[in-house]
């Protein structure tokens, strides 16, 4: 299993290296302009440049772990990550109880399912007048953007597994004797896991899309703001740096999701090995 894993890995690997090995080619004959694409070595060295501390160590910066950490990377990256796991726990809290209603309950489906879908197709950027009308400048309204960004796949995804759970185990459950709330502690909630699961990973991806462009906006910190920064300094390099930075965060927490899903569904058919 493990060498099939590393074989996987490896075959991923190879139109990324690929693609590299084909713009350094292009960069070091001079056919496209290093403003405007810089070659994956200039890339790296800023991306590296990026990471490490500003200044270097002296007995006054403290310790060294506190000093290695001190990288604007780091720092910016730390942002960023607050700002989503805020942002996601407030939308993805308000949505799944909201869900879950929503989904069992056909009346309250009736009353708020009109107003949830007028508001779905609004996109999360549309609200940043608002935002910073309402919360004004800094972390409170890139938190209310995630929010929303991760409010409605959560919500779809939770109303669609309760009331999609198959029909045999409901009524397998009421010829049981099951009460209305052991029905859906025991039955709906377990079946529907799978795409409240779904949902999650989905929200989470929006939250990352959203709080960039949060940070190029209402707050002077973190991965987005940093990239804005080097667009009005024409600083490609950094631009990229932070594109792959964030590249690299995504693919990083989606796999830990997919490796939490994997282990929470290990009951499900589909995850059978």
């Amino acid at each position: 299993m493990a060498h099939f894993q590393w074989r996987q890995a490896g075959t991923g690997l190879i139109v990324p290296v690929v693609a590299i090995a084909i713009w350094q080619t292009f960069s070091s004959m001079g056919w496209v302009n290093a403003l405007v694409l810089p070659s994956p070595y200039a890339v790296m060295h800023k991306w590296f440049e990026y990471l490490m501390p500003l200044t270097a160590y002296t007995p006054e910066s403290g310790s060294w772990l506190t000093w290695l950490f001190s990288g604007e990377l780091i720092i910016d990256t730390f942002n960023s990550m607050y700002r989503v796991v805020v942002g996601f726990a407030v939308g993805a809290g308000l949505a799944l109880p909201l869900g879950l209603s929503m989904g069992a309950s056909n009346r309250v489906y009736r009353w708020l399912n009109p107003l949830m879908q007028v508001l779905r197709p609004i996109p999360p950027i549309a609200y940043i007048p608002l935002s910073i009308l309402w919360f004004g400048l800094g972390n409170p309204p890139a938190v209310f953007l995630i929010a929303i960004g991760a409010f409605f796949p959560v919500l779809i995804n939770t109303i669609a597994g309760v009331r999609n759970v198959d029909s045999i185990y409901l009524r397998a459950a009421r010829n049981l004797g099951a009460s209305q709330s052991t029905l859906f502690l025991r039955v709906m909630l377990p079946a529907a896991v799978p795409y409240i699961l779904s949902g999650v990973r989905i929200g989470i991806g929006t939250s990352f899309i959203v709080v960039i462009v949060a940070e190029m906006i209402a707050v002077n910190n973190g991965l987005g703001f940093r990239i804005l920064e080097a667009r009005e300094y024409f600083w490609s390099d950094k631009i990229i740096a932070g594109m792959i930075s964030i590249g690299m965060l995504g693919l990083v927490i989606d796999l830990a999701v997919t490796r939490l899903n994997n282990h929470l569904l290990r009951w499900h058919r589909g995850l059978e090995n």
